[in-house]
Formats: C-alpha cells, structure tokens, sequence
C-alpha cells in the first residue's frame, strides 16, 4: 500500500447481494466458457454490470445504444468519475514512470496487446485491458507487487463515491475474474474511494484523497458466479429481440437507467400511473404494488396510503383541485412585510479546486433575492461568480447585504438553503451572527403547499416546477433559454468557470443562469401572494 493511502475500517457489506431484484435477473447455470469462440463477442465490464441492473438494458446497451439518454446528473457523475480517475493516476505513479493505455484512441486489439506486453515489466499501468471468457475489462490502476515471494500485480478500482457499495464488489468480482482467466498473475485487489473527512490543503497536493480497501478475498470467492454473469448476459445479448421486462424499481438502482424513456414509452401507460403516488415506503405498498398488473392509482386500496398519497389519488382521479386559502393565509399570517424570497444554485466537486474544501462540499455560487417592502414594492437583487476563484465569502457578503436584519426569509424547501447558511458560517466566523440570522428567519413555503395545496397536472409532485404552473400558469419553466432545471446548473457553473469557455459563451452562461435561479424566487413571490390571499398587492 502507498505510504500517503489510509487504510478504511472494514465494513459490514452483504457481497453476496444482488443489484437487481430476483424477478428481474436471467438465471443461469454456472458454466465453462470458451475463450476466444468466434460467435461469442466480448462483453465489458460495464455491460455485465448493465445485465446485472437489467438484461434489458443490456441488450440495448448492445444493439441500440443511441436510445439511450443520460440525465444531466448522470453526465456530471462521469465527470465527477474522470476527475478522480486522474487524480489517482498521480497518486499511483508519484515517480511518473506509468503508462497510461488509451483503448479508444489505439483501438481495443492494440490495447489489449499492449497491456499484454507491459505486464511483463514492472512499471505501473493505467487502464490495462484484459480479455477472457467472453468479457473485456480494464484496470485503473495496475501496481506491480511481490506477496510470500510471488511477484504479480494489484489491482486498485477508483470510485469517486465516498464508500464502498455493494454494487462495487460486483464490479471488483469482474475485474479479477477476467484479468485471471487472461493469465495475470495477481495477487490482491483493492477498491479505492474518495475520503470525505478529507480537507484539500491547495497547491495541488491531493495526498489522502484516496482511501483504499482490500477486497482481494471476496471477488476471488465470486468466480462461479462472474461464469453465470457471463454466460446469462451472452446469451441476451445475442438475442433477436429485447427482452420484455416491464420498468419498475430497478430502473433507478444502483443507477437511473438512460433507456428508461424508451421502455416506458414501450408500455401501454395507465391514465393514472402508480408512480404518481409519493414516497412509497411502507412495505405492504411496496408489496402491492410490485403485483403484475397494478398499474393505475384506482387500483390501489386506500387504506394502503398516508394523508398525502390518499390526497393525491382522490384528487387524480376525481380531476378536482385542492386549494385550502384559508389554510394558507393563516400559516402565513405570522410573517409580515418586509419579506424575502432567497434561492441559492451551487456546485459539488468529487476533487477539491479550493483549498480549505472537502470532497463534495456544496459550494454557493449565485443566488437571487426577491423583496417586498413594507410599502408593497416589489424589488430584486442577484449574486453570481464565474470567475473560477472560491465564490463563498464573496457570496457571504453580498447574502447579508441584501436579506437586511429583520423580516421573513422565504424558501421552498429548507433543507437546502440553511445547511447551506451553516456551512458557511462555519467557514467565516467573522460573519456567522449574520449568516445565523438570516437563517433563523427563514421560513419554508414546501410544507405550506404540501398541506393545503394539490392540482393533478403535479402528478404526485410539489416541486416548485409543479406548483408553479398549476397555481400561476403565465408562468413557466419551459420558456428558459439553455437551463431549466437545477441539474443543469452545476454543469453551466463548470463550463463558464473553464479558461477555455469563450468570454461570449461565458456571458451566454451567466444570463441563463441568472434567468433560471430568478424565476426560481419570482415563483415563490407568486406563490406566496396566493397563498398570503394578498391580492391587493401588484407584484
């Protein structure tokens, strides 16, 4: 083990869980595979982990992997992932005698015969290919290593995620099952993950980012079953036709699925679909509604359901609105003017650009502040930083200056902006009175809504992107140019805050932003004048 790599505590993981449920995986017999038979293509690594999510992904995956869409947050985890992955190939090769192999740049036959050769040296190897048994895979990290007097490799798999998942354990399985059956000697593998607690000192130095656990023993226990993954997804993939398995829970686990528009648009939809039902987490609805056939919110009992499920299925399917006025004037009759309205968008990086940053530290970069007067005037302010220096203390600052000292701060969905306030008043003790303040009045229009409010275009939903339209429909999301939803925020921040983006592109990047996160507390105004019953008011 490197001297700057920090061994983690062992962990209770169950190795021998199953990704996908049970109903939804191909059961096959453990057998011997023939390598290198002319019928059989070479599945990756990350196929046989999408025929572990669901053989039909798989089979897309193969044959139409232009259906496939990532979300934006899919996208950034990628990015997140590449991050990482670079930073680890330093860490490795601090002495930067490695070799870094480029399969899509040499081609995989190329790459695979050049790994071939350089495992019979000993420098470190970066993306080593291996093929075997009807799979492919390839190494992040390949350390040459000496064990009882064996010499041979290990292997390390990086993962931008803070620990270690069950799904990881498959992956590690995979890895050391085809990298063996290619005949490299080796002799431990070890799964490497960002470390949280980790506080990055700047200067580039990202010693202890890493944090490595030794897995050797489980993924070489895995080998009969890696055959089975193997021979299952070998034969959907040679399948004239997709398999049919209907979406459900495994679409989003361990990953949301990228051909997941495709197959619902497959499935005859229900007029009221069942997943319009809100946080489903009762076991017994759980249950029922994983039955063959359920399918429309009529069907389910509503003794099965909470207030707010059984709320949104009458109202569904009786096409009728709830808007308790009177409800929401009287949790609102406490606040009164002035009034605040604050929205903040932020960014996550897997490896600290800041010094003073953890991994996955919630960096504030814009918000917008609507304001009503006393007087009744509408007015707003913003805060945005693209310049790609720490926005925090700047964004601090300008916070405290526009929120003033008294009235209520409204938000729509506390659990995000005050975590964010806090965190900030740590890092600045010079302004955490006011930065604590701010967050003592703040006020959170999410649970008004949930109680008194619901019209069936929301679906199940009161995101502030439902609500809207249904209580205020001259107002909408969709008009956006370029960024329409949070998800898309962070991205827009990384690419403006690149030397390389174009001061024209940049200046692009900041009118959409500031237009999104500005609807973003314009809608609250609007809401919060419904709810308030304050018409007299031309906001």
């Amino acid at each position: 083990m490197a001297p700057w790599l920090h061994p983690v505590a062992t962990l209770h993981v169950a190795c021998r869980a199953r990704i996908a449920a049970s109903n939804h995986v191909v059961q096959v017999r453990a057998i011997k595979l023939q390598p290198n038979k002319k019928s059989m293509r070479a599945l990756s690594k990350s196929k046989l982990l999408a025929f572990r999510q669901c053989p039909k992904r798989l089979w897309l995956e193969v044959h139409h992997p232009e259906l496939r869409q990532d979300s934006a947050a899919t996208q950034a985890s990628f990015q997140m992932g590449h991050a990482v992955g670079e930073v680890a190939r330093r860490l490795y090769d601090e002495s930067g005698q490695g070799v870094l192999i480029n399969a899509q740049r040499e081609g995989f036959d190329a790459a695979l015969a050049r790994s071939k050769e350089l495992l019979k040296g000993d420098r470190p190897i970066f993306e080593a290919g291996f093929r075997a048994a009807g799979a492919l895979a390839f190494a992040d990290v390949m350390l040459p290593a000496t064990q009882s007097g064996q010499s041979g490799w290990r292997m390390v798999e990086v993962k931008s995620s803070t620990g270690v998942k069950d799904y990881h354990l498959e992956d590690a399985a995979i890895q050391a099952f085809v990298a063996r059956e290619a005949g490299v000697p080796l002799l431990s593998l070890a799964l490497a993950h960002v470390d949280s607690n980790w506080v990055y000192p700047g200067g580039d130095d990202y010693r202890g980012l890493l944090v490595e656990r030794d897995v050797t023993e489980q993924a070489f226990a895995r080998k009969a079953e890696v055959i089975g993954w193997i021979a299952g997804a070998q034969k959907v993939a040679a399948g004239p036709s997709e398999p049919e398995i209907a979406t459900g829970p495994h679409c989003a686990t361990p990953f949301k699925c990228g051909f997941l528009a495709h197959c619902t648009g497959q499935e005859t939809s229900a007029e009221y679909p069942v997943q319009w039902l809100p946080n489903v987490r009762t076991n017994a609805l759980k249950a029922f509604l994983a039955q063959d056939g359920i399918k429309d919110l009529s069907q389910v009992p509503d003794e099965l359901l909470n207030q707010i499920q059984l709320r949104v299925k009458q109202h569904t399917l009786a096409g009728t609105m709830q808007l308790d006025l009177a409800g929401t004037a009287e949790a609102l009759r406490p606040y009164g003017l002035p009034a605040f309205f604050i929205d903040f968008e932020t960014v996550q990086f897997a490896v600290p650009i800041w010094a003073g940053m953890h991994p996955y530290d919630q960096i504030p970069f814009q918000f917008s502040v609507h304001r009503i007067t006393t007087g009744g005037a509408l007015e707003d302010a913003k805060f945005i930083d693209l310049s790609g220096a720490d926005p925090s203390q700047r964004f601090a600052d300008a916070l405290i200056r526009e929120c003033g000292d008294h009235g209520p701060v409204f938000v729509y969905n506390a659990g995000f902006e005050k975590p964010r306030l806090n965190e900030l008043a740590q890092r600045f003790p010079a302004l955490r009175d006011a930065l604590q303040s701010i967050a003592s009045r703040i006020v959170d229009l999410l649970p008004i809504a949930q109680a008194h409010t619901y019209h069936p275009s929301q679906q199940g939903s009161w995101s502030i992107k439902k609500v809207l339209p249904a209580l205020a429909p001259d107002l909408s999301y969709d008009s956006l140019d370029g960024i329409q939803d949070g998800g898309m925020a962070p991205a827009a921040y990384m690419e403006a805050i690149q030397p390389q983006t174009a001061p024209e592109r940049r200046a692009q990047i900041e009118q959409q932003l500031l237009a999104y996160c500005g609807l973003d507390t314009y809608a609250m105004v609007r809401l919060w004048q419904i709810f308030a019953s304050r018409s007299d008011l031309n906001l």
